[in-house]
């Protein structure tokens, strides 16, 4: 297998706060490749650095291949229309706009728009025409449907297919996890500037099959107590979600529970814990606010 991307032992620091602590990790070339966690983790350090926008202080990168970026955050100037703004990259990087790009992105409808009339959508999209133009080799992708609407979304993900199809390599970065598991081949997860996970998704989802989500959606709130093994996740109205370990005694539990509480279930659905579930088991931590980077 060759690599689009190796990352050896990389190290960053801000001063004296080490944001990334030899994290090493390699991109299989014509892959989909996440690198999540939460806000702090080191991520966007991680692609900024690979991506040559910072400089850091130990470790090897090799980019086998032209890359693309369409950031996190970027602007253009406020009175530049997106064509206008087409032409000016594609000019710098000598070639031509692609017009298949424009109109699969739906970039199309918006190109006599200035900047700041277009949506956050919008400006996602155009972002992601700008960061093909050169019709590169590695595709990284930071937080590439955020602000999208559902249409916006599907477009999105139906080109990032497209590009694989084409043998390109991308590399998202999300905190969409259903996002995640529906386009990745592999995953890689930082936590406090380390390499946590590193595998596919199905053997994060299969790292622990022994506990199950139940989901209960009930007719009037019920107070659940009296178990050691039934963990109250979320509670929203009469919307109850529960992690066990032992699903018998837990349903027998809330049967039982909730007729004495003069309550009726309306649905219950169980299901193993998925990506989510287990990335937050793995990245979750209480975040200083200053780590954010």
């Amino acid at each position: 297998m060759s690599y689009a991307i190796r990352v050896e032992g990389l190290q960053k620091s801000y001063g004296s706060k080490e944001v990334l602590k030899g994290i090493s990790f390699a991109v299989n070339s014509g892959e989909i490749f996440a690198l999540l966690g939460i806000n702090g983790a080191g991520k966007t350090t991680t692609l900024e650095c690979i991506e040559g926008l910072k400089k850091y202080n130990g470790g090897n990168i090799t980019v086998n291949g032209r890359c693309g970026v369409q950031l996190q955050s970027s602007s253009l100037p406020g009175n530049i229309k997106a064509g206008e703004a087409l032409t000016l990259f594609s000019k710098w990087q000598k070639t031509k706009v692609n017009s298949d790009y424009v109109r699969r992105l739906g970039v199309e409808p918006f190109l006599q728009k200035q900047y700041t009339q277009l949506s956050t959508g919008q400006k996602r999209r155009l972002h992601l025409v700008l960061a093909l133009l050169g019709n590169p080799d590695i595709v990284i992708l930071d937080e590439p449907t955020a602000g999208l609407d559902v249409e916006g979304r599907v477009a999105i993900h139906r080109e990032i297919r497209k590009l694989k199809e084409q043998g390109k390599t991308i590399i998202l970065a999300s905190h969409d996890m259903a996002e995640v598991g529906e386009l990745c081949d592999r995953i890689g997860i930082l936590k406090k500037g380390e390499l946590a996970f590193l595998g596919t998704p199905s053997e994060l989802t299969e790292m622990d099959r022994s506990r199950f989500l139940l989901k209960v959606s009930l007719s009037r709130p019920v107070l659940f107590e009296g178990t050691s093994d039934l963990q109250t996740e979320t509670q929203e109205g009469c919307y109850y979600t529960f992690q066990t370990e032992s699903l018998e005694d837990t349903l027998s539990h809330l049967i039982e529970t909730i007729k004495k509480q003069g309550a009726s279930i309306r649905d219950i659905h169980v299901e193993r814990a998925g990506i989510e579930e287990r990335f937050l088991e793995i990245a979750k931590e209480e975040p200083d606010e200053s780590d954010a980077v």
